[in-house]
Parts: C-alpha cells; sequence; structure tokens
C-alpha cells in the first residue's frame, strides 16, 4: 500500500453522515478566540463538493441579512466538529452555483422524498 495513503487514512473521519448537494446542513466550526475555543454554527445549503479523501471539501451557502455568504469546509479537518443533514435536496447537478444569481423562492431546493 501506498505510504501517503496510509498516513491518511489515519486522519479520516469516520463518523461524517453521507452528504450531497442540495442538502441542508449544519456544520459545527471550533473558533478559538484568544485562550477559549467554542462552537459556531454554519447552516446553509450544500452547493458542490470537491475533492476525495482527506482534501475532500464542500461549499455552503447561506444568506445572512439578505447577502449571499460561502464557506469552503475541509470536512476532515480538525477544525470542523460535526455536520448534521436538515434536510435532503433533491437536485439534477453536482454543482449548484446557479443558485448564487437566484433570490426568493427560485432559490429554493425541493425536500428528496427518499
Amino acid at each position: 500500500m501506498n505510504l501517503i495513503k496510509q498516513i491518511e487514512d489515519n486522519h479520516l473521519k469516520e463518523d461524517l453522515p453521507e452528504i450531497n448537494s442540495g442538502d441542508s446542513v449544519k456544520v459545527n466550526v471550533k473558533v478559538s478566540e484568544g485562550n477559549r475555543e467554542r462552537v459556531q454554527t454554519f447552516e446553509g445549503v450544500v452547493i458542490s463538493i470537491n475533492g476525495t479523501g482527506l482534501s475532500k471539501t464542500i461549499t455552503v451557502r447561506k444568506l445572512s441579512f439578505g447577502v449571499g455568504v460561502e464557506r469552503i469546509f475541509p470536512i476532515h479537518a480538525p477544525i470542523v466538529d460535526t455536520i448534521e443533514i436538515i434536510r435532503k435536496g433533491k437536485v439534477r447537478r453536482s454543482k449548484l452555483y446557479y443558485l448564487r444569481d437566484r433570490v426568493g423562492k427560485s432559490a429554493k431546493i425541493k425536500e428528496d422524498r427518499n
């Protein structure tokens, strides 16, 4: 087996849910302020998934006071505490960048009933 693959396998998180594009998720992120550490929640829609293995990232988009905010989270990084799926989205494509141009009802994603 490849040496780099062995080292990466030691750092992979085992308790991650199955995340797809269009899912509404809550990402709990560890934030350090001075000597304290707290958990901050970022809740939004997954608009893309990139990479594999240890370098896998998700891009989450939310509206904050009418302004779109996107964050990219490396899901196996130590700053990501937990990821919770709120609802599964029914989409036909893997990259949902078209949501950046949509506002209101047209920016909604239908819920997957399966």
